[in-house]
Formats: C-alpha cells, structure tokens, sequence
C-alpha cells in the first residue's frame, strides 16, 4: 500500500473513529444529565455513584468499538493475519503501548502509526 493509500484510509477510519466519539460522548452526556437530584444525601450519593460508573463503562465501550474498527480495518486489507492478531495488535496500538511484538509490514506502517496518534488523542478527549 502506497503512503498515500494509507494517509487516504487513515483519515476515513480516523474520522469514523471521531464521529463515534462524539455521538457516543453526546449520548453519555445526554444520559448523565437525566439523573436528578435525590431527597436525601445517601440517595444522591448513591445516584452519582451509578450516573459515574455508567459514564466509565460508556467510554470503556466507546474506545472499545473504535479499537475493533481499526482491527476489522487491518483484516480487511490483508496486513495482519487473523482477529486475534488484528486486535492484540490495534489495543496495543491505540493505547500506544506498542509492545513491538506484532508489527505492521513496510506498506502498512504508517496506517499503524495514525493509529496510536488519534487513540491517544480519542483517550484525552
């Protein structure tokens, strides 16, 4: 795959990736807002406590379908060899840890890269 091809998908996943995150993150939100305050202390700790536990899990959730997006992407161009592999691969990436021991091939590379820079920038937000 030429740089260019893989500039090219890079930003579509990437941008897939960001709309994910932002109807996600308006939804979490739109979801938070809903709860209401309660009568008494321990009702309202209680209700914070599983209006923050939901927000994690959404976020949880939200990462995890943009990890599986770039790892059904390098399946579906052939560079790594099966789902295990694409996963392990992408979650190692995404979180740009990278332990090195799968590693996209020349051709590939830079796909690879675009995807530890946005997961890093998708975890900030």
């Amino acid at each position: 795959m030429t740089i260019w091809a893989q500039i090219g998908l890079a930003t579509l996943v990437v941008a897939m990736t960001i709309l994910i995150h932002l109807f996600g993150l308006g939804l979490l939100l739109a979801l938070l807002r809903r709860h209401r305050r309660a009568a008494s202390p321990m009702r309202a700790v209680a209700l914070n406590a599983v209006a923050i536990l939901a927000g994690g899990f959404g976020l949880f959730a939200l990462h995890s379908l943009e990890i599986w997006l770039w790892a059904l992407v390098y399946l579906a161009i052939g560079v790594l060899g099966d789902l295990e592999q694409a996963l392990y691969f992408s979650i190692s990436t995404y979180v740009t840890i990278g332990y090195g021991d799968v590693v996209l091939g020349k051709g590939a590379r830079v796909l690879g890269a675009i995807e530890g820079a946005s997961g890093i920038i998708l975890i900030g937000w």
